[in-house]
This record gives structure tokens, C-alpha cells and sequence, in this order.
């Protein structure tokens, strides 16, 4: 359960990036706030179902490497996030209708990827959407409120300590499969 919540958290901190910037720079009411909110909270959470999916397909095929393969794709998520979007300003733009969809996506992409390591984390799918799903909801509702009184300084931190969070887990992983813990 420690993994799913970590892995919920560190998937959560994209979303949380982006409702904090909409709160601090388009300052949507409650209605928005929730829209934001819960599609986030969608997106975040059937997108691990998806590449658990795959991951369970694949896994008798890579059970050999599939730590390896865990690693590798939590690593490069996380060093995705640690980068950062450099000169994407589309967290600027207010999020509505078809462009809060396109943001749902584009910011649950990367949960897709960790998806597919669930099997390797030993993580059922019911609880993993589940609790990403919950996480992003709560996350990304409080970046609303949080934006709105902060200002947006706080997104890169924010999404900076997901990548941190998603390396330390692919570490994780292949210290217990590799016997190095």
C-alpha cells in the first residue's frame, strides 16, 4: 500500500502543478476548480488501469527484466519531471471544455507509462486506480485553492518532487528484485 500511495503522490504532482498554475493565474471559482479537479482525478486514475493492462500481457513474456524495465521507465519519467516543460505555457491558459480534456491526457500520459510497472510492484489495479484517482482528486482540487493563494511559484517545485518520488520507486524496485536490499 506504501508503494501505491508513493507512486499515487509522485503521479499526482504533473496535475498538481498544472491546478496550481490555473489557480494562481485564471483563478477558476468552485465550479472550475472541481471540473479540474475531477477530471484530473479521471484521467490519472484509468490510465495505470490501461498500461496495467499491457503490463500484464508482457509481463510473462519479461519476467526476467521486468525490474529492470520498471526502473528504466519510472527513471525517465522522473527525470522527465525533473527537466521540467521548458517554455510550455499551456498551465497559462484557462482550462475548459475540450482543452481541460486535452490537459486530462496530456498529464496522466506518464501514469500510463507507470502503469505498466504495477505488476512488477506487485500493486492490484483496483487499488492502484483507486488510490491515484483519490490522490490526483484531492491533490489537484488543493493546487486550485492553493493557487489561487499562493501564486504559481510552487508548480515546478511540486512536479520536481514527483520525479524524485518516481526515481526513488524505480530504485526501489530494482534494489528488491536485484537482492541489493
Amino acid at each position: 500500500m506504501i508503494e501505491a500511495l508513493l507512486l499515487a503522490l509522485a503521479l499526482a504532482m504533473d496535475a498538481f502543478a498544472v491546478a496550481l498554475t490555473q489557480g494562481a493565474r485564471c483563478r477558476p471559482g468552485f465550479g472550475g476548480g472541481l471540473a479540474i479537479a475531477l477530471t484530473f482525478g479521471l484521467f490519472q486514475g484509468v490510465m495505470p488501469l490501461i498500461g496495467w493492462g499491457i503490463g500484464a500481457v508482457a509481463l510473462a513474456y519479461v519476467a526476467a527484466v521486468d525490474h529492470w524495465i520498471a526502473f528504466g521507465l519510472l527513471t525517465f519519467l522522473g527525470v522527465r519531471m525533473l527537466r521540467g516543460h521548458d517554455g510550455d505555457d499551456s498551465a497559462a491558459r484557462a482550462l475548459t471544455g475540450r482543452a481541460l480534456l486535452i490537459a486530462g491526457i496530456a498529464t496522466s500520459i506518464d501514469a500510463l507509462a507507470a502503469g505498466i510497472t504495477l505488476p512488477a510492484l506487485g500493486i492490484g489495479p483496483i487499488t492502484a486506480v483507486a488510490v491515484i484517482g483519490l490522490v490526483t482528486f484531492a491533490l489537484s482540487g488543493a493546487g486550485v485553492v492553493l493557487g489561487r493563494r499562493a501564486g504559481d511559484r510552487l508548480g515546478e517545485w511540486a512536479e520536481r518532487a514527483g520525479g524524485v518520488i518516481l526515481i526513488g520507486l524505480g530504485c526501489k524496485i530494482l534494489a528488491e528484485h536485484t537482492s541489493w536490499l
